[in-house]
Parts: structure tokens; C-alpha cells; sequence
């Protein structure tokens, strides 16, 4: 026994000695900590393994998160001057963009939502707001042109016919949730176009966010208010009446960074009054100042989606602090004492610095995955926002190449969502000519849902 008790304090000494230790007003120490954990997000990693797939993570971990991941990653090569990883994210952005360059590729032409697009949408609005290393073939547009022809597509599946606009949880009719509207789908597109409207100095952007986002207002989605209040959706066949009224942190995340982009560029008052309301509303995500999910993890309910929701929402904080300084103190506040608590938890796992869900606790919690890493990444990265310049745009150094037309064909027309054989349009157009495929696929989308 006391063999076993010695074996357990040299493990303890052991473990205590590689836990993430982070010091909040030192930068070095900031990304001393931040490049622990990234190494942590790529054990989670499959594209650069032997049968792995370029740009995608392990099982169970869905396309959008392999989106999310990246982003994240990139802005550890941005605030810690980091180049690791720089060819891992450059190769995954490009392997997963597809033919069409709008972020629909092939290999998730069966089970693609608006979300998961829209997520691979704000990734490489990154690359292009940091300077990223920009595409080195002639052949490959810009990242803001990727980012175009994502918006462009998504754009295109706004649905006026049912709930009087919005967009769709799913682009592809057979998926099951295809006749569901969620806050998440039409919140990226929101957020898209606000960055674009920024980067680019297009107000039609401007004018498209204002459309979604009143949208939003209007099918109570959103709750106007000194609190604003964000809902997760409804389904369409109630004209989407009956709400679900559950609340996550990213779509109050990327509501607020996309009013941020739209104030910061336009400053109009009607953006800086919502960038106030919402941020009041983001107060329930926080408990004595420490960031945690509040639709599952008290709960203990958090899926392997749910646990990276931190992530965007910390993204989100760190963009509004630098483009709205007015938020800056509220937010930084939240960032520090949610920076501590997370350092705290990556003390778990093998490696002696795995993270956990749960930063309120003040130890490892037993919970690991990819959303652990990600979120407590993003936390802690975003700490540094005062040190690095404002996310860019053509006007202050931007080198990414743009495309308005991007994603749409030259006649303007609609023009096919996903190019596979199949060629199914992304609106509810179940016509005769169409009908067989989609019986004849509803077996297969069937079972890729009972699996997901």
C-alpha cells in the first residue's frame, strides 16, 4: 500500500508539472498554455494519418466541427504567431471546399446542413480577416471569394414560402430536420454577411444581415429587449409557431460579433444598441464570471456538438471587445476569469493537461473530446485581442481576393446546391422529376440519421 500511495504521488507530481499553467497578463504564458491545448485538438485529428481524410477529425465528430476547429486553429497561428499547424489548416481549407469552391464537397453531399456550410463559411473568413497564407494556385479564388459563394448559396435557400423567410436547418430534402428553421443556420448566414459587408465596404451585405436579422425578430426567434432573448427554432409545418425555447451560447455568440462587424463599420446606432441588448442577454452563459453551457451542462446532457459551443461563443466575445471597445471591459472580465477556470480543468487525461467541460470546478472533470479542446483554445487565445490588430479589410491590409458572383452561375440564375449526380436544389421543390431519387435515397438518409 504504501508502494501504490508512493506510484500515486509521483503520478500527482508528475501531472501537476505538464498542466496547463496560465498566467493572464503574460502573453507568453498565454500562448504557452494555448499551444498545449492545440496539440490536444490535433490528437482529435484523422487528415494527416494514413486512410484519414484531409480537413476532417475522428468520429464522432461531425464536418462542422472540422470547420470550427480550423477556425479556431487559425487564430492561434494569428494571436501567438504560431506556424505549426499553418500547412495542416491551409490544406484542410482547401481539401474540403469542394468543386464549387462554396463549401458543399462531395464527400457530405448527403448529410450537409446550412449550419455545417456556414461554419466552414466563418473559417475561412478568418483566413482571410488574419492574412492567412492566401491560395498559391492560379485556380483557387480567395478566401473572401469562398466566403462569397457560401453566402451566395445560402442566400439563394432563403425560404420566403414557409414562416416568411429564414433559412432551413437542413439544405437536403431527404435529411431528417429539413423542415425544421433554426436560430444556428440563419445566424451564420448573418454573420457572414455582416464580416462581408465589413471586409469588402458592400452594403448590400448590410442589407441582407438587416433582413435576416429582423427576420429573427419577427418569428420570435429573437426577443427584443434590454435582455435580448435567442431561441433555438420551430418547425415549419405550424408556420413555425411553436418554438423551441431552448438557448445556446453560439447563436447569441454569432448574433453579437455579426452586430459588432455591422457597427463597427457602418456606426449605426440601431447595430450598437443591439451589440448592447445581446450582451446583456449572453449574462445567463456565466456563473461567477465562468463561462458554461446552460442548456445542458448543469444537466449533465451536453452532446459531443453542444460541448463546443464555447468555443464560437469565447470567438465571438473576443471579436466584439476589439470592434465595439465599449463591451470591452464586460467582455475582457468574462474572458479572464473563464480563461482561469478552463486552464484549470486541462489538468486531466494521460498527457497530464487534457481539458474538460465543466470551468467552474476548478479541476478536470472527467470529460475529454475535441469541443473540450477547442473551447478552452478560443478562451484563452482570445485574451489577447488588445495585442493584435482588428480583424482586416481591404482597406487595412486585407490581401484576400473577393468574387460578388461567387457561387452562382453566370446567367444569375438559381443555380445547382451540390453538383454531385443526384443535383437536388436546396429549396422544397419535391416535383415528379425529382421524386424517385429522393425515394430512392430516403434509405440511405434514413440510416446516416439513426447512425448521427
Amino acid at each position: 500500500m504504501k508502494l501504490l500511495g508512493l506510484f500515486t504521488s509521483i503520478a500527482l507530481f508528475i501531472f501537476s508539472t505538464i498542466a496547463v499553467d496560465l498566467d493572464i497578463s503574460d502573453k507568453d504564458s498565454i500562448c504557452s498554455a494555448a499551444a498545449l491545448i492545440a496539440d490536444g485538438t490535433l490528437d482529435y485529428y484523422e487528415g494527416d494519418k494514413y486512410g484519414g481524410t484531409v480537413g476532417m477529425f475522428s468520429n464522432p465528430y461531425y464536418w462542422w466541427e472540422s470547420g470550427e476547429a480550423m477556425g479556431s486553429l487559425i487564430g492561434h497561428w494569428f494571436f501567438c504567431q504560431n506556424d505549426t499547424y499553418e500547412d495542416l489548416i491551409y490544406n484542410a481549407l482547401i481539401a474540403q471546399k469542394g468543386d464549387d469552391n462554396d463549401y458543399i464537397p462531395k464527400n457530405q453531399s448527403t448529410t450537409e446542413g446550412n449550419d455545417d456550410q456556414g461554419f466552414w463559411g466563418i473559417a475561412v473568413l478568418e483566413a482571410a480577416e488574419r492574412n492567412f497564407t492566401n491560395p498559391k494556385d492560379d485556380d483557387t479564388p480567395g478566401w473572401i471569394a469562398m466566403a462569397q459563394a457560401v453566402f451566395n448559396t445560402m442566400w439563394l435557400r432563403w425560404d420566403p414560402d414557409h414562416c416568411g423567410g429564414g433559412l432551413r436547418w437542413q439544405i437536403f430534402t431527404w435529411n431528417s430536420g429539413y423542415s425544421y428553421k433554426n436560430t444556428i443556420s440563419t445566424a451564420c448566414m448573418f454573420n457572414i454577411a455582416c464580416r462581408l459587408g465589413r471586409y469588402t465596404g458592400n452594403d448590400t451585405y448590410f442589407d441582407v444581415a438587416e433582413k435576416a436579422y429582423q427576420w429573427l425578430v419577427d418569428v420570435k426567434f429573437v426577443v427584443e429587449g434590454d435582455e435580448m432573448q435567442v431561441y433555438d427554432g420551430a418547425e415549419i409545418d405550424d408556420n413555425c409557431t411553436d418554438i423551441t425555447k431552448s438557448e445556446w451560447s453560439y447563436n447569441y455568440g454569432l448574433l453579437l460579433a455579426g452586430c459588432a462587424y455591422a457597427y463597427n463599420s457602418t456606426e449605426d446606432d440601431t447595430w450598437g444598441d443591439r451589440v448592447d441588448s445581446l450582451l446583456k442577454g449572453c449574462d445567463i452563459f456565466f456563473e461567477d464570471d465562468i463561462m458554461y453551457e446552460k442548456g445542458c451542462q448543469s444537466s449533465g446532457t451536453c452532446n459531443n456538438d453542444q460541448r463546443s459551443f464555447k468555443s464560437i461563443f469565447s470567438r465571438s466575445l473576443g471579436q466584439t471587445a476589439q470592434l465595439v471597445p465599449s463591451t470591452a471591459s464586460t467582455i475582457q472580465n468574462w474572458l479572464q476569469k473563464s480563461a482561469e477556470g478552463a486552464a484549470k480543468s486541462c489538468s486531466g487525461g494521460t498527457d497530464g493537461h487534457t481539458c474538460g467541460l465543466d470551468w467552474t470546478k476548478g479541476s478536470w472533470d472527467n470529460k475529454y473530446g475535441l469541443g473540450e479542446e477547442i473551447s478552452a483554445l478560443e478562451v484563452i487565445q482570445n485574451l489577447l485581442i488588445d495585442e493584435r490588430p482588428a480583424p482586416l479589410t481591404n482597406d487595412t491590409g486585407g490581401t484576400s481576393k473577393g468574387d460578388a458572383s461567387a457561387g452562382s452561375n453566370p446567367s444569375g440564375s438559381q443555380n445547382q446546391l451540390n453538383q454531385d449526380d443526384l443535383k437536388i436544389t436546396g429549396r422544397d421543390k419535391a416535383g415528379s422529376g425529382i421524386l424517385t431519387a429522393i425515394v430512392l435515397s430516403a434509405l440511405v438518409g434514413g440510416a446516416i440519421w439513426m447512425i448521427l
